[in-house]
């Protein structure tokens, strides 16, 4: 976000931010701005303003998911929520602790030794979701991706997005969607469900990057596991995807055709979103490549 915008969202809450930030003067707070919230980080805690109706309505869920993620044992931190005000509020919003640590740079991860370093302690958080997907307590409390899951986003995307696609945009759509058909229904790990670059939080100082927290649990599930591979491949490339799949469990020897089946519907699933939250500038992001203007 730009300066300017950024001071704006300060001093418009100036007063809500002064409460839930003690301490912590305007000019120490810094903004970044997501998909569908503010984030206004403080030194010791983070504040997230829902941008949308629907993001707003998703926040005591989100801090219930991470509640529920505080008694697992990932290796990594994990935000505590430590206040949240819904929908109902006059400004929804929801307070975390703060993660130490900041996203690694994609040209970083790029190099051999950086890529291989990265996707060791990436594994090592996968394997950690995939045996807390075995306990039972933990998968009364998150929810399941459904057997329909696929089809109804592919449903979703023909209704809402061929509109806005010129034909070959829709027939590219229309392949992409087609493929989702060869997904099996999984739920035995626990999926962060958006485990970009973003969301992972490093420590880079002595130059070999160590994988410090996690953030950002709202689409957390039990699923398939190569939906969080398809997305550490997106946000750091191939070298890091390949050193995932060697890694990875030889028995889930489909696992490299699922991931390139679900990378392939990033942007639709990008676009989708936006279109139902509102979000014009993603949509626009999300659809390129679909349409002409």
């Amino acid at each position: 976000m730009e300066s300017a915008a950024a001071r704006g969202l300060i001093e418009a809450h100036r007063e809500l931010l002064g409460r839930l930030l003690p301490g912590a003067t305007s000019a120490e707070l810094t903004v970044h701005e997501g998909q569908f919230h503010f984030v206004v980080l403080g030194s010791a805690r983070v504040v997230r303003l829902a941008r949308t109706e629907a993001a707003a309505a998703r926040l005591p869920a989100c801090a219930g998911v991470l509640r529920a993620l505080a008694d697992i044992a990932l290796g990594v931190a994990v935000p505590e929520p430590l206040a949240v005000a819904g929908p109902d509020e006059q400004v929804p919003y929801l307070v975390l602790t703060r993660i130490p640590g900041a996203p690694l740079d994609y040209a970083v991860t790029q190099q051999r030794t950086i890529a291989e370093a990265v996707a060791r302690q990436c594994h090592a958080l996968l394997v950690r979701l995939s045996v807390a997907g075995r306990n039972d307590a933990l998968r009364e409390l998150l929810p399941s991706t459904t057997a329909c899951r696929w089809r109804e986003f592919a449903d979703g995307v023909r209704a809402e997005l061929y509109p806005l696609m010129d034909t070959a945009g829709r027939e590219r759509a229309e392949r992409e969607l087609s493929a989702l058909d060869s997904l099996p229904h999984l739920t035995r790990t626990i999926v962060h469900g958006d485990l970009g670059g973003a969301n992972l939080l490093w420590d880079n100082i002595t130059g070999r990057p160590e994988l410090r927290g996690v953030v950002d649990w709202d689409d957390a599930a039990l699923g398939d596991p190569a939906e969080d591979y398809a997305a550490l491949g997106a946000g750091y490339g191939t070298p890091v995807l390949r050193a995932l799949l060697e890694l990875a469990h030889p028995a889930d020897g489909d696992l490299a055709a699922r991931i390139a089946v679900i990378q392939g519907t990033f942007a639709l699933q990008q676009a989708l979103a936006a279109h139902r939250d509102g979000d014009a500038a993603e949509l626009a992001d999300g659809l390129t490549g679909y349409r002409l203007s």
